[in-house]
């Protein structure tokens, strides 16, 4: 299955790094950008989640909600979330049902099974998808300039 723009994003419920139950409808009239990426500690992961730490400040002043979600545990991502000193939501898919659910899915990835998509996904205040980048190689990085032209838009 994947998520089309325009469409309505599918509500999920995932734990995050500290445990807790987080959902997209948490956000409900609020916009967000979820990051997929495939595994916490990889290079690339690092310095995607790093990337965004560091124009956290741009984000922030556009009022977008980031969820981080990968297929790790939420333990593994909140040592991740220490030792990168990030300050927004890593949450967890470790059932690998949502990654799944929006098209953000390697069935195989270096032997493993099962593993999220580096893409990127902003959802607007009512709900709808109005970007979505799915890559098929995990040593890119998703489009922030143009994920971040989008959010000037809302």
């Amino acid at each position: 299955m994947s998520v089309d723009i325009n469409s309505f994003a599918p509500d999920f419920t995932l734990k995050d790094s500290e445990g807790n139950d987080v959902s997209l409808s948490d956000f409900k009239g609020k916009p967000v950008l979820i990051l997929f990426f495939p595994l916490a500690f990889s290079g690339v992961c690092t310095k995607e989640l790093c990337f965004v730490r560091d124009h956290l400040s741009s984000f922030n002043q556009l009022s977008i909600n980031i969820l981080a979600i990968s297929v790790d545990s939420f333990f593994t991502l909140a040592e991740f979330k220490k030792q990168q000193h990030l300050s927004f939501s890593l949450v967890s898919d470790f059932n690998k049902e949502v990654s799944q659910e929006y098209g953000a899915y390697y069935n195989e990835f270096f032997g493993m099974h099962g593993v999220s998509k580096r893409s990127a996904f902003v959802v607007n205040a009512e709900g709808k998808v109005i970007y979505v980048e799915i890559l098929d190689k995990a040593s890119e990085m998703p489009n922030f300039e143009a994920i971040q032209d989008i959010i000037n838009k809302l």
